[in-house]
């Protein structure tokens, strides 16, 4: 995907590069969205010596199933929404797709990075704070745990605001510590599940 600094839409990814097909295959007719789907001569044949890990992800017809789910606008830009592994069901039925609570979170003060889980049909918020910030900010006459919680309630309730109601996040638990990632630096979410 593709697009020019003068030609891009807020949140998109851009549009299809020229030597690439790209579809979006929906199995919800209820839902705008689906996984999307790539074919051309710069997607991969398949894994290396791995014929059954290649036909799950290769079609019969050469797309490629990316795992990401998202949609396509009237005008060809891209958006994605989530990763198909990660969309968390909500007690209603509805797709809540992590990544973008978590992008709300990580921009948000004293937030250094986070993770929605799923944790008894609610949604939990892990978040690793960045201390840097909050020891600037913080009195020094205030624990540092107890200021840090203050500021996760308040962090709680203005990103709740931004949120559909089934998309909520009913509790923030702080992680002491970076989150264990890949060699990619994507979090390895299963860990903390």
């Amino acid at each position: 995907c593709y697009a020019g600094y003068k030609d891009f839409r807020v949140g998109s990814v851009g549009r299809k590069i020229n030597f690439c097909e790209v579809k979006i295959e929906q199995t919800d007719p209820d839902c705008e969205h689906g996984e999307i789907l790539v074919k051309g001569d710069n997607v991969m044949v398949g894994y290396y010596k791995n014929k059954e890990a290649s036909n799950e992800v290769i079609s019969p017809d050469k797309w490629l199933y990316t795992g990401d789910l998202g949609y396509i606008d009237q005008d060809g830009f891209i958006y994605i929404k989530g990763r198909k592994k990660n969309v968390i069901v909500g007690p209603s039925g509805q797709n809540i797709y992590p990544e973008e609570i978590e992008a709300k979170l990580n921009v948000m003060p004293y937030v250094s990075e986070s993770i929605i889980i799923e944790k008894d049909n609610t949604l939990v918020a892990l978040i690793y704070p960045d201390f840097d910030a909050v020891d600037s900010d913080k009195p020094v006459n205030l624990d540092p745990k107890r200021w840090i919680d203050g500021q996760m309630v308040e962090l709680k309730a203005e990103i709740n605001r931004s949120l559909p109601a089934f998309m909520k996040i009913s509790s923030i638990k702080i992680h002491p510590e970076p989150f264990i990632k890949t060699p990619t630096k994507k979090i390895k979410r299963f860990l903390y599940q």
